[in-house]
């Protein structure tokens, strides 16, 4: 079973820019936690975008939204962004159908240290191996439906959303 994961950015990917004092992308870490993490499943990364994901367009969406349709696999994991996640996930959900797609998001960045990212992206390909068809978001070791979420700002946590 093979697994496509886009990237996409978001606080996942950030790194501290010590020369402006922000959060900055330079290249994706996502290969570098495949292989801190052991992983033996077989999965093909493509960069499809390295963005905040309060900066995505809807041309951006429209993007990653085609590559879903275009990739040979029918298993999709997509690091992403928290913020608008869930905005990325009703796109796909519209569009992207009989395949099984995950995105996952990190609260703090890999470069960091303390990341819940190399967490959350081995379980988005854990879930994205066993759930049906359909678009999940996963965080923190549970995974919820694209319609059923929502990030709860004030406990830094995803939960159901009814």
């Amino acid at each position: 079973m093979s697994i496509r994961l886009f990237v996409t950015g978001g606080t996942f990917d950030k790194e501290y820019d010590e020369v402006t004092a922000t959060l900055a992308f330079r290249e994706t870490h996502v290969p570098r936690m495949l292989a801190l993490g052991r992983c033996r499943a077989d999965v093909e990364v493509e960069v499809l975008l390295l963005k905040d994901s309060l900066d995505l367009t809807d041309a951006d969406r429209a993007g990653i939204v085609q590559a879903c349709v275009a990739c040979a696999e029918t298993r999709i994991v997509i690091t992403h962004g928290t913020d608008t996640i869930v905005e990325t996930a009703r796109a796909i959900a519209a569009a992207v159908h009989e395949r099984t797609v995950v995105l996952t998001g990190a609260m703090v960045p890999f470069a960091f240290g303390s990341s819940d990212g190399l967490f959350n992206l081995g379980s988005a390909l854990s879930f994205a191996q066993v759930l049906p068809a359909g678009v999940y978001v996963a965080m923190n070791g549970r995974y919820f439906r694209w319609d059923d979420v929502r990030k709860n700002r004030d406990l830094g946590v995803f939960e159901a959303a009814q």
